[in-house]
């Protein structure tokens, strides 16, 4: 009994969206173009969990009673990825080992500590942007200097100067 109307700014995949949805609109995920979106469609609720990293960013300015699913602090709580270990070790849920580190040097000795393959990921980043799988000291370099250099991680909120690198 629900409409379902879709934001989606990807071409390629937009030739799939007309029978998923009731109605789609064909615009930039920035904050902007979806609050004009909800202003003019009003709906009961918005789902940002199920498009990648732009709409999670998305999640902390739209109204916080439109958000359905997963509320902004939840995920913020596992993007933040020492506030994620803190929770997973008061809920004794084991994971693997790893670390955060804001500099090159410091990434290898978390490294050289858990044992490569290591996964390297900008911190506050769950939609699988810029994820790489590190095999030796060279391929971690590399993904750091990767990660670094990917501006628009910065404008999505991925990076910023008061969250770490990796």
């Amino acid at each position: 009994g629900y409409e379902s109307i879709m934001i989606n700014c990807n071409p390629e995949t937009v030739s799939t969206d007309y029978d998923t949805s009731d109605r789609l609109y064909f615009e930039p995920l920035t904050f902007e173009d979806a609050q004009n979106i909800i202003e003019l469609e009003k709906p009961d609720g918005v789902i940002v969990s199920l498009g990648g990293q732009t709409p999670l960013k998305l999640a902390d300015q739209i109204d916080s009673e439109l958000v359905l699913g997963t509320s902004p602090k939840s995920i913020d709580l596992a993007e933040d990825r020492d506030e994620w270990n803190k929770l997973c070790k008061k809920l004794r849920i084991n994971q693997p080992a790893g670390g955060t580190a804001t500099n090159t040097t410091d990434s290898l000795k978390i490294a050289k500590k858990v044992g490569y393959p290591v996964l390297v990921r900008p911190s506050y980043v769950l939609g699988g942007r810029a994820m790489q799988i590190a095999y030796n000291d060279i391929d971690l370099k590399n993904a750091l200097k990767e990660i670094k250099a990917d501006g628009s991680l910065g404008r999505e909120g991925g990076l910023s100067k008061d969250r770490p690198v990796l």
